[in-house]
């Protein structure tokens, strides 16, 4: 029998495009880092999604005020970064995480565009690669991996 190919199947060699695709999923097994935060006054409930470790962190001084969630940005800066700490305290080698962060008291109306930079700047603050501001329901780690990953 003559085969018209001139060597093995392409399926075979680590730069065919199957072998791309499962590197690329392993890549990111081993290296996701998904962040579900959930913002109420002056206290950050925090999630690591793939892992399920939580930590909450809560503020001796107060970062809310009466009209707004996040009134006084460093020390819901400091507080946000320490509960970060808190959640990766165990791993030697952590990746910047993806975020979605949630505001859970005071969207009546919706957010402004100056809350909604707030918040984004609080995780990037903390070490957040891309961040989403969520106003909704109560996500699940499902909903959270769907929204950051469309998955």
């Amino acid at each position: 029998m003559i085969s018209n190919s001139c060597g093995p199947s392409k399926a075979y060699f680590p730069w065919s495009d199957n072998y791309s695709i499962i590197r690329r999923k392993m890549f990111k097994q081993i290296f996701a880092n998904s962040v579900y935060i959930k913002v109420y006054q002056n206290r950050f409930d925090l999630r690591q999604i793939e892992s399920g470790v939580t930590a909450t962190v809560v503020s001796s001084n107060t970062f809310s005020t009466s009209r707004i969630l996040v009134g006084h940005f460093v020390e819901a800066d400091t507080i946000l970064r320490k509960g970060m700490k808190q959640l990766h305290k165990d791993k030697w080698f952590t990746p910047k995480p993806v975020v979605i962060i949630q505001p859970m008291e005071k969207t009546e109306g919706g957010l402004s565009q100056v809350e909604e930079r707030i918040l984004k700047e609080l995780a990037t603050g903390a070490g957040a690669r891309k961040t989403l501001v969520w106003v909704g329901h109560e996500l699940s780690d499902n909903e959270v991996i769907e929204k950051l990953y469309g998955v």
